[in-house]
């Protein structure tokens, strides 16, 4: 009997943005956002996030690449049909950027997989270009 594989398709990724005006400084390039992610597990099976991998690229086309273990401290364990939910933050010297990446997944039978994380913008109110 064949094991069903879980694909990163059956994870799905939501993301919800906001620009943090009183932790920002425009004067002096300082541009704070804050991301809530929802990590949705639409397989039949219970998944682990291992890691993170994200690229963050600003206005200026300057890249940075940040990989760490889980996410806020968390290395959560997500059950089928569940959703966790987590806020971040990213500080840019732009008013605009861009975020995409992946996660590491590990599935209950031991197969590693990445759950790509669509790209999303940074910006701040009125400044979408």
């Amino acid at each position: 009997m064949l094991s069903e594989q879980i694909v990163p398709k059956d994870i799905d990724i939501s993301v919800k943005t906001q620009y943090i005006h009183e932790q920002s400084d425009p004067a002096n390039n300082r541009f704070v956002f804050a991301y809530t992610i929802g990590i949705e597990n639409k397989s039949e099976k219970p998944v682990k996030l291992l890691s993170r991998h994200w690229i963050i690229t600003d206005d200026n086309d300057k890249v940075e690449e940040v990989r760490g273990t889980g996410v806020v401290g968390q290395q959560p364990m997500i059950g089928p049909g569940q959703v966790f939910h987590y806020t971040s933050g990213a500080v840019l010297t732009t008013g605009f950027g861009t975020m995409q990446g992946s996660y590491e997944m590990l599935s209950e039978d031991g197969e590693k997989f990445a759950a790509p994380i669509p790209a999303f913008l940074l910006s701040r109110p009125l400044s979408v270009h």
